[in-house]
């Protein structure tokens, strides 16, 4: 009988706080099952409540149920968080899961597209590791195949134009961008001019360079604060082919000379190719092989992060790990969508230094990697993101990330203006506070809700909204009350000290360290 009224209680917050902290419209859910007036429900309910620490009043309004929080209750969470900094927004969750993002093929450096996802990914990561999740980040290096190829060829034409000095009949297609030349000039003083002629060496000269443009990556990716805790790479995972093959059994066959994948059979447009004509294996072959081997070490959780473009290839992966053994319901593949520049309210031109893209570094040099950080998070991932440049290096409360660190700063500054020391302010019990301080304080302490939200629900956008939103608060309530000499002065700057635990741990879940001053 007890199982039968279990319910998910959902949790609004009224926008009239004269409501309460919390609602739930939980009698409205009950009310057909229990054939009664969600009024009367929610009266019965509310009055079965009795006296609370936590609650200081809970009523029954037209159906709904409201909570106000206790001054008690709210002084104590603000004590404790002040004194267990590492502990505020975590939890005891303790799943494995393998986070796997950016995976940009060794080619060239990474562009804003491959920084979309970087932050999404690194900022999950964090938002995880708080909670408790013991989570490992993964870059899977797609270092075998038609790009390496094109990547030796490419360089030698480079090489033979703006070092040798040559006349080169460019092909069609062809990798482009200054780290090309770079990259040929340091080739000549390692092999000599040979290198770059001899068509015989472009697979010795490819296997290098992708090393090199790989180091270019990870340099990128920690100017930003983003690090991995492993690397895979493609080319060697094919030894293991075979075996793999072995286990996936009836779910490939031959056909046209050609081996082909079942993916149809799990929801697949049509089935894939997985070995061409001449036996060499294709993409998804790695692909099949790199699941399985994440598979085989006995995480609980598998994340993917892929560019949008790669909508259509979710299907097939999927259907590979059903054939390989492993349950795909463990596989979640987020999408990262295309970013767009703007500088001046005009197109961002392209870098001399990457030839068609706009590369993650020159945004991070012109803007500040905490500045790319807070605004490519800003937004859901598998939605589009415009920005314009010239308005994230702007001074002023419409560059979001200064206005966020300003509100950290000015909580410092206004601490050390105080006569009061520390252990006093620490002291101070925060009660018979005025309605602003007490809403100031409520979305304070709602941190670690909101780490928990946008991990779960995988939209890391809610942590940057809630510090934008927590800031222009705490603005707001610097000019409207005085802080310095007021007769609660004291418990002004405790609240002001858990405004800042607020947004220093929010920043540091984007990978951001906030501002003691500005």
């Amino acid at each position: 009988m007890r199982d039968r009224f279990q319910r998910d209680v959902v949790l609004e917050k009224p926008k009239d706080r004269s409501f309460g902290h919390y609602a739930t419209p939980i009698a409205f859910s009950l009310a057909k099952e229990l054939r009664k007036s969600p009024m009367i429900i929610a009266d019965e309910l509310a009055s079965s409540f009795g006296e609370s620490d936590i609650f200081s009043a809970v009523e029954a309004v037209k159906g709904y149920i409201n909570f106000r929080l206790s001054e008690s209750f709210l002084d104590e969470y603000a004590s404790w968080a002040l004194g267990n900094e590492d502990e505020f927004g975590s939890s005891d969750a303790n799943d494995k899961i393998l986070l796997e993002f950016v995976s940009a093929n060794p080619t060239g450096p990474l562009h804003i597209g491959h920084a979309r996802g970087a932050v999404y990914g690194d900022t999950l990561l964090r938002l995880g590791r708080r909670l408790g999740y013991d989570i490992r980040a993964e870059y899977y290096v797609n270092d075998a195949g038609n790009q390496i190829d094109l990547l030796g060829l490419s360089l030698q034409l480079e090489g033979q134009s703006s070092v040798l000095n040559m006349t080169v009949e460019w092909p069609e297609k062809y990798y482009r961008g200054e780290y090309l030349t770079i990259l040929a000039e340091e080739a000549v003083q390692k092999f000599g001019t040979a290198i770059l002629t001899d068509e015989s060496r472009q697979t010795e000269l490819a296997l290098w360079a992708k090393d090199g443009v790989m180091e270019l990556i990870v340099e990128d990716l920690a100017a930003v604060n983003i690090h991995f805790d492993t690397f895979v790479r493609e080319s060697t995972l094919y030894d293991d082919w075979e075996r793999v093959l072995e286990k996936i059994g009836e779910g490939v066959y031959e056909e046209e000379g050609k081996l082909w994948i079942r993916s149809s059979d799990h929801a697949d447009e049509k089935d894939r190719v997985v070995v061409r004509e001449d036996k060499r294996p294709t993409y998804l072959a790695g692909d099949i092989v790199y699941h399985n081997r994440k598979y085989e070490q006995g995480f609980d959780h598998y994340i993917n992060i892929w560019g949008a473009d790669h909508h259509g290839y979710i299907a097939r992966v999927k259907a590979a790990v059903e054939f390989s053994g492993h349950d795909s319901k463990k596989l979640e593949v987020l999408l990262s969508q295309m970013v767009s520049l703007l500088k001046e309210g005009q197109p961002y031109k392209m870098s001399k230094r990457a030839g068609n893209v706009i590369l993650m570094s020159d945004i991070s040099e012109e803007i500040g990697s905490d500045a790319l950080r807070f605004i490519f998070a800003s937004k859901k991932s598998d939605t589009p993101l415009e920005f314009d440049v010239e308005v994230l290096k702007k001074q002023d409360s419409s560059n979001p990330i200064f206005y966020v660190n300003y509100a950290h700063a000015r909580i410092q500054t206004i601490l050390a203006k105080s006569d009061l020391d520390l252990d006093e302010v620490m002291a101070a019990r925060l009660l018979g506070l005025n309605e602003d301080a007490d809403a100031l304080l409520f979305e304070a302490l709602l941190l670690p809700e909101v780490i928990d939200d946008a991990f779960h629900s995988r939209q890391v956008q809610k942590l940057p909204d809630y510090l934008k939103s927590l800031s222009a608060r705490l603005h707001k309530f610097y000019y409207d009350h005085r802080i310095i000499g007021n007769e609660d002065e004291a418990k002004m700057l405790k609240l002001f000290l858990v405004v800042a635990l607020s947004l220093r741990t929010g920043l540091s879940m984007m990978g951001i360290t906030a501002k003691d001053s500005m």
